[in-house]
């Protein structure tokens, strides 16, 4: 009787590991659980086996979405069961980054106190930093942090592109002559023989690309801007973050069965594509650009870009009819449908009035 029940214990014992690893998470289930700051659920998986380095759907590993939402007591659970600090992601993006690229001041400090690099290993390299995405998304304070904790003021993207190109294409003036003062060279070329000054007179942020240049060089820069066709302003990563963070919010919710969250956020994500300013107009029917206008009114804001390749983005304006006007006969069928109290047609069709408009940026 003792040998059988031995026995037993053994194969209990054995089973039970088993058991909690077969209840193991997808990739798009700890996504959610951890972007909703589930910690319980987190300890749940790490004590059934779960790899502290395993990566959801979307962002990253349990460290990274941790770091991307702001969650210090997550990231602590993570670090303490072995998680890697320095990993990157499929887009080659560390803890750090990603919590320099939200603003998450807490965070970011939790990381570097832990010994986060704020440099790759191989400067010699060519890859996205820390510094290049605090700058690019406006977080002075965090850029200030970053250059006092050592990081490279003059790192190269994947195309070598520079810190200060970021600053000069995104107008955050303070922050480009911070990294002025710090040391950053604005002459300095991309791929695309492209530098701070060249960036800067692009999008018409004159005042920064005087921080680069002696008045001479200004003056004759200015004169060629002035006789060539202007460029639009490529300003598009504010708008597709914000959506992005909407849209995110509100498959969330839904997943969680918060139905009216979720139609709020479906609302404020497609409100925020439909709700961009319109080409301003120099003279009858032309766009500053001396393009051609419909005369239409906007109906979506068609955004091209990827998360850490900001020289690869466009953005535009597109027009009532062909498939927008099916969008646009999607949003009043859901808005009827939610006006109605149909709450699950609604969110079907703001789902796939969402998933139509953002088909568009691919």
């Amino acid at each position: 009787m003792k040998r059988l029940l031995a026995l037993f214990c053994l194969l209990l014992s054995q089973l039970l590991p088993m058991a909690a690893r077969a209840e193991l998470p997808d990739p798009a289930r700890f996504s959610v659980a951890m972007e909703l700051g589930n910690i319980s659920q987190a300890r749940t998986w790490l004590d059934g086996g779960l790899d502290p380095n395993f990566e959801g759907a979307q962002i990253g590993t349990g460290l990274m979405i941790a770091a991307w939402e702001g969650n210090v007591p997550l990231m602590e659970l993570f670090i303490d069961r072995g998680a890697d600090l320095h990993r990157t992601n499929r887009h080659g993006e560390t803890a750090l980054m990603l919590a320099a690229w939200k603003g998450r001041r807490a965070a970011m400090q939790w990381l570097l106190e832990r010994g986060a690099q704020v440099n790759r290993a191989n400067r010699a390299e060519r890859e996205w930093t820390a510094l290049h995405y605090a700058v690019f998304a406006g977080h002075a304070e965090l850029t200030d942090r970053l250059l006092e904790a050592g990081a490279d003021v003059n790192a190269r993207s994947t195309n070598g592109s520079t810190v200060v190109m970021m600053a000069a294409r995104e107008g955050h003036e303070a922050i480009a002559r911070r990294l002025m003062a710090a040391g950053a060279n604005p002459t300095m070329k991309n791929d695309s023989a492209d530098d701070a000054v060249a960036w800067a007179m692009r999008q018409g942020h004159y005042r920064i690309a005087q921080t680069f240049t002696n008045a001479e060089n200004f003056a004759a820069l200015a004169r060629a801007a002035v006789t060539r066709p202007q460029a639009k302003p490529l300003r598009s990563l504010p708008a597709p973050d914000r959506v992005e963070e909407h849209l995110r919010m509100a498959r969330l919710a839904e997943a969680i069965g918060q139905r009216g969250a979720a139609l709020a956020a479906y609302r404020q994500a497609l409100t925020e594509l439909k709700t961009q300013a319109t080409p301003p107009k120099v003279g009858a029917g032309k766009t500053a650009s001396g393009e051609k206008t419909s005369g239409k009114t906007p109906s979506a804001l068609v955004i091209r870009a990827k998360r850490g390749q900001p020289e690869q983005q466009s953005a535009a304006l597109s027009y009532s009819g062909g498939d927008e006007a099916g969008i646009d006969q999607l949003l009043e069928q859901a808005r009827a449908a939610e006006a109605a109290g149909r709450r699950t047609e609604a969110l079907q069709l703001f789902r796939r009035a969402s998933e139509r408009i953002k088909a568009g940026q691919q």
